[in-house]
């Protein structure tokens, strides 16, 4: 595989809304490819984290894998073709040097992810596990709630989000700008941030966007089941327009790439785009 040539470069700021408009035109056109695909990945996680030991480690090392597989199997779809599982493992397939960068950005990022998590637990106290143990345990209502009024829980959410966010900016980009840009690690890591931080409103935009569909798509859904006196199914169908929103989240990840650092999208990659 040839090395690109990628050029960063700073986007108006309404791009952000454009990739998201793009991930769900790319959906519309293989919405059953991009969900199995998304599935999958869903399902191996699920097995992995029964592993003793190491499957939470697998499970966190994965995510960079899926964010590029999904660039891949965007790629492909724009190219008429179906996307197969094969698109996760693709990255490992190119040369040692590039198969090396991936396996060091997956390691390093579950090892970081695992520090998070170790971190926010000594910042809370362990009341995040103690509540997560009570609602597994299907625990009295009332011990649940008493236990999620410690305010030690607010501290131990704020490090875990606020640490994980932070992360995700420097490895946003970096398995795309190994795959497509033969760069190292640290130069990966080093572009993605500056990538980010570039174009910081088009991706503070893209977020502030998604948080507004996802809350406006969970009110209607509430909304229709609560009138149509189907609440107790409401959960459920919350939980697949969730998992099908992400998979039009994973599938717009490639037009953030592409617009940072490819000179914008090529033209005639979606017919009808203002």
């Amino acid at each position: 595989m040839m090395t690109m040539q990628l050029h960063l470069q700073e986007v108006p700021a309404r791009n952000g809304r454009l990739w998201i408009r793009h991930g769900f035109k790319v959906f519309q056109r293989q919405p059953l490819a991009l969900s199995s695909l998304f599935g999958l990945f869903l399902f191996v996680g699920f097995v992995a984290m029964l592993l003793p030991g190491i499957g939470p480690l697998l499970t966190f090392a994965s995510l960079p894998l899926l964010s590029l597989g999904f660039m891949l199997a965007t790629h492909l779809v724009l190219q008429k073709k179906t996307p197969m599982a094969s698109v996760f493992i693709a990255p490992l397939k190119l040369t040692p040097e590039r198969r090396r960068s991936q396996l060091i950005l997956c390691l390093s990022y579950a090892v970081v992810v695992v520090l998070i998590g170790l971190l926010a637990d000594w910042v809370d106290g362990g009341s995040t596990r103690d509540l997560q143990k009570l609602i597994s345990e299907n625990a009295d209502n009332e011990v649940i709630a008493q236990a999620a009024l410690d305010p030690r829980l607010f501290w131990g959410v704020a490090t875990r989000l606020g640490l994980v966010t932070l992360l995700s900016v420097p490895y946003w980009h970096a398995p795309a700008l190994v795959h497509w840009g033969g760069q190292g690690v640290a130069q990966a890591l080093f572009s993605s941030t500056l990538a980010l931080w570039r174009n910081k409103g088009a991706f503070a935009l893209n977020g502030l966007l998604w948080a507004a569909v996802l809350m406006g798509v969970a009110g209607v859904i509430s909304l229709v089941f609560g009138l149509l006196g189907l609440a107790q199914f409401a959960p459920m169908a919350l939980m697949a327009t969730g998992l099908l929103m992400s998979t039009v989240f994973y599938a717009s990840l490639y037009f953030s790439f592409v617009d940072c650092f490819m000179f914008g999208a090529p033209p005639g990659l979606l017919d009808g785009d203002a």
